[in-house]
């Protein structure tokens, strides 16, 4: 999956904002969007998330989550066999079933991109053509901090192991004291160090952490700021801090990707990530997602479950469907 041209996001940025992205251009730009109608918008997603499908619609819904889950571990603890089993996992889901989809990627730090690289040998690439990605974590996850070289060489190491994706912090501690030039440059800055030698680039993923954030508003604008700046994907959280991904701060980034689209023409992607773990709740999100910027948007490149127990639950309740009764926990690999 290839990232945005570097030279195309800034100009979009300049056309939109009418200056240069400093912080009193940013202020008056994201300071001028409406706020949210918090009230309006949790019902909204409550009414969204009471829909149900069909149950002839069922076994199709269960295959698109499984392939738009980014596997993930992201543990100190992680070590090169643990992510060689995730890789196996994200291959060969239920080994009883081969009609089982693969995952859209793994994710993991940057350290071990190598070892997943190696691991996927031949089915390693673009999950839109049915291959897997390696997704990185990066920028001193979770938390953010650190200097902007140490962000960069962290970026640059998981791109030259062979990552095809970017999942970067925001520094959550500027944007809330309203240093929005200082987080676009970094998200700038960090865009230009996932380009290749041969001129490439892999897909940056921008983390609001919306659970710090505090309000809609806020994660309104962090959205904003973030896609003027360059990312390819907005995505919800790190999972490390509660509440991560929830069903109205994901409609609002929805939102957002749909009304950045009506102004560019420019798609941009969607990760909601951390407490998805049922199957009944994915669907939720999968509902959400074609009601507000369409089906179209449910594929690898413009939507991913940042996950890692979602998966069991939902080859839980595929084998249900095939077998017509629920197996036990056993039947799945735990990792």
């Amino acid at each position: 999956m290839a990232g945005t041209s570097l030279v195309t996001a800034r100009e979009r940025a300049l056309a939109v904002l009418g200056g240069e992205p400093d912080d009193a251009t940013l202020r008056r730009y994201l300071h001028g969007i409406p706020g949210v109608d918090a009230v309006g918008l949790e019902q909204r997603a409550a009414g969204l998330g009471s829909r149900s499908i069909k149950t002839s619609s069922k076994a199709w819904a269960l295959d698109k989550i499984i392939s738009l889950i980014d596997l993930t571990t992201l543990e100190g603890a992680d070590t090169p066999g643990k992510v060689r089993s995730l890789v196996g996992k994200a291959l060969k889901p239920d080994s009883t079933d081969i009609t089982t989809p693969r995952v859209a990627a793994v994710c993991v730090y940057g350290d071990l991109v190598g070892v997943a690289v190696d691991a996927l040998g031949a089915a390693h690439g673009d999950p839109d053509d049915g291959l897997v990605s390696v997704a990185a974590v990066a920028t001193a996850f979770p938390s953010g901090r650190a200097s902007l070289d140490i962000k960069l060489a962290d970026t640059a190491d998981a791109v030259a192991a062979g990552a095809d994706e970017i999942d970067m912090v925001i520094d959550r501690g500027a944007f809330l004291a309203g240093r929005y030039g200082e987080v676009f440059d970094q998200i700038a800055a960090v865009k230009a160090a996932c380009v290749r030698p041969d001129g490439t680039s892999a897909s940056l993923k921008v983390i609001l952490e919306t659970g710090e954030l505090v309000t809609y508003d806020n994660v309104r604008r962090a959205s904003w700021l973030s896609i003027l700046a360059g990312g390819d994907f907005i995505k919800t959280s790190t999972g490390k801090v509660a509440p991560a991904a929830t069903l109205p701060v994901t409609l609002l980034m929805l939102q957002v990707v749909r009304d950045w689209h009506l102004l560019t023409g420019q798609r941009i992607g969607v990760k909601p990530a951390g407490g998805i773990r049922t199957s009944k709740d994915a669907v939720k999100y999968l509902v959400t997602v074609a009601e507000i910027v369409g089906e179209d948007w449910l594929q690898p490149h413009l939507f991913r479950f940042g996950a890692s127990s979602l998966l069991n639950d939902v080859l839980l309740q595929r084998q249900k469907l095939t077998t017509g009764r629920y197996s036990g926990p056993d039947y799945v690999t735990i990792d």
